[in-house]
């Protein structure tokens, strides 16, 4: 199924993708059709976005560019990417073993950092409160 002319569905997402990968990865279309079994007449569909390929050849085309599948199947919409929990700086932990400071004073110092960061702050599911 292709995107309508004129609008970016997740087939020319995909395929734009899949392409910029390939050639980053100095490859032509052929050598990555012998790659992955897969014919370079249809590996050329599926980077201008005129095919949706199969999961199986999604994998395939993962695995020649040296790409996690999850990576390709959630360019190609089918999964949704893990969301990233934000990485705790050395500061945030130099705060939170500080003996000398409450929970609360912690917890108000990390939240401060963070927004001179420009970071979001970690919401704690047990209390509903942000770290």
């Amino acid at each position: 199924m292709a995107a309508e002319k004129g609008s970016k569905g997740y087939d020319d997402v995909l395929g734009t993708y899949i392409r910029g990968q390939r050639q980053l990865a100095d490859l032509s279309l052929r050598q990555l059709a012998a790659m992955t079994n897969v014919s370079n007449a249809y590996l050329s569909q599926i980077e201008r976005g005129l095919h949706q390929p199969s999961v199986k050849v999604l994998r395939s085309i993962a695995s020649a560019l040296n790409l996690s599948g999850e990576t390709l199947l959630a360019q190609a919409g089918l999964i949704n990417p893990e969301p990233q929990a934000p990485k705790v700086t050395d500061t945030e932990a130099a705060i939170e073993a500080d003996s000398e400071l409450t929970d609360q004073e912690k917890q108000i110092l990390v939240g401060l950092y963070r927004q001179f960061r420009g970071v979001e702050p970690v919401t704690d599911p047990k209390t509903k409160s942000t770290k």
